[in-house]
């Protein structure tokens, strides 16, 4: 049964923080709800070349603070930051509230398994071999300090009539354990034979680790202090 349950949202509240955090009375509480569905999605569109793995938001009486967890702030920042201020004031314009953009920079994006699918899906877009995108991408995680990683493609694979799923692993994955951070990603990858699903799996080590600064930050994604453990391929 944990198969049909989408990993993220069964962690979060337990051993995830929520991705927007503030609170509203029941009548406003759609209106705020569609509001951040609009800034996820202006944001993803407008800057999918910065590779923002999420965005949060907070809210207080008078503004809305949106966190962007981004590989390449620099894109973000622009010139001096006048990329951020013309961020700021078109957010502004589409939701009509005082806003605030932070930018948290992700030092190592092999351990962000959104960032590892957009990675994929780009190639798969290429028209790239999806075989060598997902032995390259399972090096590339597992070098980078990961305890494992597995990776599901769904769809037309390699052009074919009939569509099928392809799997690959590389080290642990537990996902029978909560304690153990085993972050998710999902994308759709829009190639010229149709729509093909992207899933990454990366299994960080313990959450207790985390916390007393033995194991992986997964926010910052500096690699894990614990020595690597060696992989059979």
């Amino acid at each position: 049964m944990g198969q049909k349950t989408r990993p993220t949202g069964f962690r979060v509240g337990i051993v995830e923080e929520h991705r927007s955090r503030w609170f509203a009375p029941k009548r406003e509480f759609g209106a705020l709800l569609v509001e951040d569905f609009k800034i996820r999605r202006f944001i993803r569109k407008e800057y999918r070349a910065a590779a923002i793995e999420k965005v949060e938001i907070e809210r207080t009486r008078d503004q809305v603070i949106v966190l962007l967890h981004s590989a390449r702030p620099g894109i973000i920042i622009g010139k001096k930051g006048s990329e951020i201020d013309k961020l700021k004031a078109r957010l502004e314009d589409l939701t009509g509230r005082r806003m605030e953009v932070k930018i948290v920079e992700i030092n190592n994006p092999f351990r962000c398994p959104f960032l590892v699918a957009e990675d994929i899906a780009q190639q798969l877009a290429k028209r790239g071999s999806f075989r060598r995108a997902i032995k390259r991408t399972l090096d590339q995680v597992m070098e980078a300090g990961a305890y494992g990683v597995k990776i599901q493609l769904s769809g037309r694979l390699g052009g074919a009539e009939m569509s099928r799923c392809e799997k690959a692993s590389r080290g642990s994955i537990p996902l029978s354990t909560l304690q153990r951070h085993v972050a998710y990603g999902f994308t759709i990858s829009q190639t010229a034979m149709g729509s093909i699903g992207v899933k990454v799996w990366i299994d960080l080590g313990n959450y207790s680790d985390e916390e007393t600064g033995d194991g992986a930050n997964a926010q910052t994604g500096q690699a894990s202090k614990k020595p690597k453990r060696s992989h059979k391929r």
